[in-house]
């Protein structure tokens, strides 16, 4: 095999838009992301169904099928 062939993994730092921060190893010191598992709608229980009726429902009210 080749020396020196795959990138070096080191400890490193992640930024989150919200504030959290957090470790994890990468070939990148440093990170910054938009949303992590803290703020995100789906983890915080926040999130909002947009469709409340089912597509089979509304097919069937749509074409009046009983």
């Amino acid at each position: 095999m080749k020396k020196d062939l795959h990138p070096k993994y080191v400890a490193s730092t992640v930024s989150c838009a919200c504030g959290a921060v957090f470790e994890v190893m990468s070939n990148v010191p440093e990170a910054k992301v938009g949303i992590c598992a803290k703020c995100h709608p789906f983890y915080t229980g926040k999130q909002k169904l947009v469709d409340t009726e089912g597509r089979v429902d509304r097919f069937r009210r749509r074409y009046n099928i009983a």
